[in-house]
């Protein structure tokens, strides 16, 4: 999805979270339990944003009928090099209803929870501020 892509690219997250359904689905690498909503997927790319470094999108795969897409994407956490993939679903409206990130290896994917994991009680608190 260029659109998505441009704006994490640049780091305009209010353009990316304009881009999000109300309901969206996040599923996280690190987390067992999918979050939903736009608030709660909206602070996570916020904090993401500041934990991944060198964050770049290397390819772009999208499905014949434009609702499926995979952004590749490669970034540091800390000194682990990370590979991972962004899987977007839009909806009838175009907006984002599913947003499924992986990434590789477990050793980057462990350095990203413990990362991500120490920042969650603000971007909570975030969340219930946005959507309230």
């Amino acid at each position: 999805m260029r659109a998505f892509r441009e704006a994490v690219e640049a780091l305009d997250l209010d353009a990316a979270e304009a881009l999000l359904a109300p309901d969206v689905v996040f599923t996280s690498p690190v987390v067992f339990k999918p979050y939903t909503g736009k608030a709660i997927t909206a602070a996570i790319l916020r904090a993401v944003s500041g934990v991944f470094e060198d964050f770049r999108y290397v390819r772009e795969i999208n499905d014949a009928d434009g609702r499926d897409h995979a952004l590749v994407f490669t970034a540091r956490v800390g000194d682990r090099e990370i590979n991972g993939c962004d899987f977007i679903h839009v909806d009838d409206n175009g907006l984002i209803d599913e947003l499924t990130v992986m990434v590789r290896p477990l050793s980057g994917a462990q350095a990203l929870a413990a990362a991500m994991g120490a920042q969650f009680e603000r971007i909570a608190e975030e969340a219930r501020a946005r959507s309230v």
